[in-house]
């Protein structure tokens, strides 16, 4: 297919579009309705604006705006192309979704600073469209600390004791990567290659063959560290720290913004700052798949040993994260295919799982899985929703994850790694391990003694309607995956 290169002000527009509400939301923020209603129309826009660059990148057409000129060969400018679409689709979609959960959530738990909460997470997609729509590392390096800087109020928002914990783990963590190995890669990169820009195409790269290998492998494992938003080990312990943030940031952490920041920084790294051709002559990439292969075990069995909800969910999302990164490691076809599609598929499973654990604790008030039982038959809709997107995180047919799972194993095969498909079916016995007992404990299990759930019935409209939407979108992406995996392949050529 041939690259056309076009200038489009829209890409400017739709990151406008999430600053500009957060300024509206902050302007009218003793007004609840119409705060809410600045970032419902907010998210509409930018999801409309998103959806107008699909026929062009579809087509072949890299969208671009230049912004500024640093230095020479380091800018601030934007980009549309195929991989920035599957990430800022995903944000812009799923921050419709929530806004209209968040509502719902944060009003039946009277939650305080309300007006803060929604012009942070105004600025967290922000700082996310601005990381999908990045043309280079530079660009990418900016909003990727400006999402640490505007998602640390809302993992701090209770303002106790706990949350301020959290927070102050969440921000170490990341802004301590990004200065120890990401922002000293970046400049030496820069300084080796003359240009931070990305390629066109994945196999290229920035590096010549006149560059020292081992300082290229260093400049690797730096990136790889640097992104600790992609939760692989050891640099995960932010994210289970973080889920003492209300339930409606936990679902932005894990499945809209933080998360995804993280691995798609990580993997568009990957392709397109190294490039598939250095990483099979370097040998970069089984290693890595190994390497994040330890996480995915490791996390899952951890999520297997925990009670409380959101603590077993975030564990899962330390799991599922390293399917990604491993999948574009891999470096056949079939491998990141399956890695990139796990960016959306991952995406509108997790964040159904997360909105149902909210609506959980909003009706039954109950946050751990052994005070459960029965309770499936009291709020049917909740936990029926939440059965129907942990089979996509194990990866049963027909919803979103077993097009992951699928191409993962298949992948596995074309690189001829044995180790790396017996991890892939290891983990989706754990997944059925730790997912499996939380719907058989609500729908066929023992009711606490003396709990009777008087009174308990489903969360508000507000709430189910977009776990609802979410669950099916999980489902539908399932059986028609072609729509995003179009993208991929505008990836992938």
């Amino acid at each position: 297919m041939e690259i056309q290169t076009v200038s489009s002000v829209k890409l400017l527009i739709a990151l406008l579009v999430p600053l500009i509400g957060t300024l509206g939301v902050m302007f009218v923020g003793k007004n609840e309705n119409v705060r809410e209603g600045v970032s419902s129309v907010a998210s509409i826009i930018l999801l409309l604006l998103v959806a107008s660059m699909i026929p062009a990148v579809k087509d072949g057409q890299i969208l671009v705006y230049h912004l500024f000129t640093v230095l020479p060969g380091l800018t601030i400018t934007l980009r549309a192309d195929g991989m920035s679409m599957i990430f800022a689709l995903v944000a812009s979609s799923l921050w419709t979704i929530a806004v209209y959960y968040s509502m719902g959530y944060m009003r039946a738990h009277q939650e305080h600073a309300q007006t803060r909460f929604n012009a942070c997470f105004a600025l967290a997609i922000f700082g996310a469209i601005g990381v999908a729509f990045s043309d280079n590392l530079f660009t990418m390096y900016l909003f990727y600390e400006i999402v640490s800087v505007c998602t640390y109020p809302l993992v701090a928002h209770a303002q106790d004791k706990a949350g301020y914990e959290g927070a102050q783990k969440y921000i170490v963590y990341l802004t301590t990567t990004a200065k120890l190995f990401l922002l000293p890669a970046l400049i030496l990169i820069y300084v080796i290659t003359g240009t931070l820009d990305f390629p066109h195409n994945i196999s290229d790269g920035l590096f010549t063959g006149d560059v020292e290998s081992w300082i290229v492998i260093m400049l690797y494992i730096f990136c790889l560290f640097g992104f600790a938003k992609n939760g692989v080990m050891p640099f995960h312990h932010w994210l289970p720290g973080a889920m003492v943030a209300p339930t409606p940031v936990s679902a932005l952490l894990h499945a809209v913004a933080v998360v995804k920041v993280g691995v798609f920084c990580t993997t568009r790294t990957m392709l397109y700052v190294f490039g598939t051709d250095t990483m099979h002559a370097l040998n970069l990439g089984i290693p890595t798949a190994y390497f994040v292969g330890f996480t995915v075990l490791a996390a899952s069995i951890l999520a297997l040993s925990k009670d409380n909800l959101k603590e077993r969910l975030a564990y899962s999302t330390v799991s599922q994260l390293s399917y990604i990164i491993l999948g574009v490691a891999l470096l056949t076809p079939a491998g990141i295919d399956g890695g990139l599609i796990h960016i959306v598929n991952h995406a509108f499973s997790k964040i159904t799982l997360f909105f149902c654990a909210g609506a959980i604790m909003i009706a039954a008030h109950k946050k751990d899985l052994s005070e459960m039982g029965g309770l499936g038959k009291t709020m049917p809709v909740t936990f029926a929703c939440f059965f129907i997107a942990s089979l996509s995180m194990i990866g049963a047919p027909p919803v979103a994850g077993f097009v992951t799972k699928w191409n993962l194993l298949v992948g596995s095969i074309q690189a001829h790694q044995m180790g790396i498909l017996l991890i892939l079916i290891a983990s989706t016995m754990l997944n059925v391990g730790y997912f499996a007992p939380v719907t058989y404990k609500a729908f066929f299990g023992k009711r606490p003694q003396g709990e009777t759930y008087q009174g308990i019935k489903e969360a508000p409209l507000s709430m189910l309607i977009p776990i609802v939407i979410a669950c099916t979108i999980s489902v539908l992406i399932g059986i028609f995956p072609n729509f995003m995996m179009d993208f991929v392949k505008v990836v992938t050529g």
